[in-house]
């Protein structure tokens, strides 16, 4: 039989309790529920009434919960998070979103901040995904090629690309579109169609693929926007905005001027000693656009490559009003993937046209200028796609980089 403590002892165990209570707090975690958060969780967001599966997952790193939304194989982190209780909180501060969830009998439930945007819904179950139905391998429908989605786009565009990756009943998917892609569309053949879906963060979309008689494909954005696919190469289809010609060169023969203020409050001009006589990759983008997410990693990669020879790069960054008062979510940016190159506070990103009147069809998120050693406009290239566009985002970057090349080559002078 169990001994009953002495009072000493009783005291002493009290004691101890109440030096454990503020110990428990500094690591987030309420001595009332210690429900292990870490793991594989299945997510979901509500676009409206449509809910958008995703892959979620809590990690622990040095001490303190992570939580990380997935593009593909690319993680996406939380800052450090906090619990206190049932609730826990992470911030995403490159999106400025914040993501606060209670936990309820082992789930999560709670809403995605996004700033300006309206919260979205936000729950995650504690099982990695739901349980998958099993298909009988020949009733599944091949859907694996590249497919041209005949559209009229704001932007002028006759036509997207659906670049589609099949293994059995799972799929891997993208829209591309001149400015960039869907992100990582990921999902399987349910028994009657495919259901993909993609949530990094950013880009929250549902797409429901079925294939039809004829070889097409139908494509339900959200349960509200149907798209048809057909196989690329089919006669008389609409031809892909290329990315090389939309946004077009209107004076050739004036250098680009501009004064922009850096984060520090610098103003820093065409005429600053960092950009005289170098090749110069302007990239106009924004913290709020998730494909210059997805350029902004390359462009630090092309400046460590080749600032030796003689290229720098420039960022005119229009953000909303906000940003532009408290630049915190494009510090965040910067801080992210590492870029060491200068980052300028270029205005409203309805501004862009006005400012920048030596080119036109301004209006896609991001747009890469390139000047020679002379500071005039030599190339442009709209958008830039991510790693889920496969080919199409390994050709962006052997074409961006060719560009570079020939204008170091080059002299201040064609």
């Amino acid at each position: 039989m169990p001994s009953i403590p002495t009072r000493r002892a009783r005291t002493t165990l009290a004691a101890l309790a109440l030096i454990a209570l503020p110990a428990a707090a500094a690591i987030g975690w309420s001595v009332h529920d210690r429900t292990p958060l870490d793991g594989a969780w299945h997510g979901v967001v509500l676009v409206d009434t449509v809910e958008v599966p995703f892959r979620f997952e809590i990690g622990e790193r040095d001490g303190a919960l992570v939580a990380s939304f997935f593009d593909g194989d690319r993680r996406i982190p939380s800052a450090p998070g906090t619990r206190d209780g049932t609730t826990v909180v992470f911030t995403y501060p490159s999106y400025a979103a914040t993501l606060t969830a209670r936990v309820v009998e082992g789930r999560l439930e709670g809403q995605y901040a996004r700033g300006t945007r309206p919260p979205l819904p936000f729950r995650a179950t504690r099982t990695a995904e739901p349980a998958a139905k099993v298909i009988d391998a020949a009733t599944v429908p091949s859907i694996a090629g590249l497919y041209v989605i005949p559209v009229q786009s704001p932007k002028g565009e006759t036509a997207w690309r659906f670049i589609v990756r099949q293994q059995g009943a799972d799929v891997t998917a993208s829209i591309l579109r001149v400015d960039g892609d869907t992100g990582a569309l990921t999902g399987r053949f349910d028994g009657t169609r495919f259901v993909l879906s993609h949530f990094s963060g950013a880009r929250p979309l549902r797409l429901d693929v079925s294939r039809n008689a004829d070889g097409t494909l139908t494509l339900v954005q959200n349960r509200s926007k149907t798209l048809t696919a057909i196989e690329a190469g089919t006669a008389g289809l609409p031809v892909p905005t290329d990315s090389a010609q939309h946004t077009i060169i209107t004076d050739r023969s004036t250098p680009l001027r501009f004064s922009f203020t850096d984060l520090d409050g610098r103003v820093v001009t065409d005429q600053d000693p960092r950009l005289r006589g170098r090749v110069v990759v302007i990239s106009l983008t924004g913290s709020w656009c998730p494909n210059c997410h997805d350029e902004a990693p390359f462009l630090v990669e092309l400046r460590r490559a080749y600032h030796a020879q003689g290229l720098e790069v420039v960022a005119f960054s229009f953000e909303e009003a906000e940003q532009l008062a408290d630049p915190s979510r494009l510090r965040a940016f910067v801080a992210q993937y590492g870029i060491e190159y200068p980052v300028l506070l270029a205005g409203l990103p309805s501004d862009a046209p006005s400012l920048l009147p030596q080119v036109s069809h301004l209006d896609a998120f991001p747009t890469t200028l390139f000047l020679g050693r002379d500071g005039r406009v030599r190339a442009t290239h709209t958008g830039f796609p991510s790693a889920a566009s496969g080919e199409f985002y390994v050709r962006a970057r052997e074409q961006m980089t060719a560009t570079v090349e020939r204008l170091l080559l080059e002299g201040a002078t064609e």
